[in-house]
């Protein structure tokens, strides 16, 4: 015998996938449009997420590790895959036999890759955020000099604040780098990038967020969709005295009466404490704050005169501008917390 559904679910929207994939493909204005599904399709579910992407016509597709590329399974001829972190020592093997390609990010993974005698690779240059890649001098020193390099790569750091003069120089940065070495392909932009117009669009683009219903630049305001709604059962309704309080530490105390109903998630579930007395939750289309701490597998909100009773299901608000303003958490930490125990369900 097995348990019933979990008390908590995610309602994903297929439509909106794909609606947000075509206009970040359209607004890539001639470059092919990929899609970043690493951290598990933003917590959506990476395969899940590449079925409808694919079938939709998205060809390119990115992940973080070697462990997140076999996660998706057996991978088709006809889609690629590059895996962002490029190659351990301890993936080579792994690496020599999987369709994926390494995004080959420093001087001794672009070694560990010769000396494998590995195929097509994509390389990362570092111009201007100081996290992944090789720098200018080391990617036009003639280090990768025999490497069959399909797409050449570098990322915005900056590419949210449109007026920042930074996106502008690490365009040109790379637009000269690349001037040296041949490969098959550019891409610089993500989700904001894509915004910033077409001439940082170049041969392909990689958008992550706005894919899921984030809105990385105002731009993209009024034309990306919703894609994610958690929804949570109520464990229980009860009724609060004038006086007392709600939750660990006692940060809330009722002025009057109150129903409230507590619900099945917690910060277990990425619904984490930076809402406690600034999250909402929706019965219909009513909005009920959430009152008191966040608990590990539990919340607490005020009912009003809302008709709800045990059982009955209620909508995180993870809207995601509204719910980064609301928690302080930026909405890619929203989306990428969410946790194993949401059954996820695609409409």
């Amino acid at each position: 015998m097995t348990p019933a559904d979990p008390p908590l679910r995610l309602i994903l929207d297929s439509a909106a996938l794909v609606a947000n994939w075509r206009w970040l493909d359209a607004a890539s204005v001639g470059a092919a449009c990929g899609a970043a599904v690493k951290a598990d399709g933003y917590g959506l579910g990476a395969p899940a997420v590449v079925a409808r992407l694919a079938a939709a016509g998205c060809r390119d597709f990115f992940v973080s590790s070697w462990a997140e590329a076999a996660a998706l399974g057996d991978w088709p001829a006809d889609l690629a895959l590059s895996v962002l972190h490029g190659l351990r020592a301890e993936d080579v093997a792994f690496a020599l036999d999987h369709p994926a390609r390494p995004v080959l990010n420093s001087a001794e993974q672009v070694a560990r890759w010769k000396a494998a005698g590995g195929g097509a690779c994509d390389v990362m240059v570092d111009t201007g955020m100081n996290r992944l890649g090789l720098t200018p001098a080391e990617a036009t020193s003639g280090l990768l000099d025999g490497l069959a390099i399909d797409t050449l790569m570098s990322h915005f750091a900056c590419a949210d604040e449109p007026d920042s003069a930074l996106n502008g120089r690490q365009r040109d940065s790379f637009l000269a780098v690349a001037a040296a070495i041949p490969a098959r392909r550019l891409s610089l932009a993500n989700s904001a990038g894509i915004c910033l117009g077409s001439d940082c669009a170049l041969g392909l683009t990689r958008p992550g967020l706005a894919l899921y219903g984030g809105i990385p630049h105002p731009a993209a305001a009024g034309h990306i969709r919703p894609v994610v709604r958690p929804e949570a059962q109520v464990v229980q309704r009860r009724v609060g005295r004038a006086g007392e309080s709600v939750g660990y530490g006692a940060t809330h105390v009722l002025a009057e009466d109150t129903a409230i109903g507590i619900l099945n998630v917690g910060y277990a579930d990425g619904y984490l404490r930076a809402f406690s007395g600034r999250g909402r939750v929706f019965a219909g289309d009513r909005a009920l704050p959430v009152l008191g701490r966040v608990s590990m597998d539990l919340i607490a909100v005020g009912l009003g005169d809302a008709t709800v009773g045990e059982g009955d299901w209620l909508a995180l608000d993870l809207d995601l501008p509204r719910a980064s303003a609301q928690s302080g958490l930026s909405q890619y930490e929203l989306l990428t917390a969410l946790g194993h125990r949401y059954q996820r369900s695609w409409t």
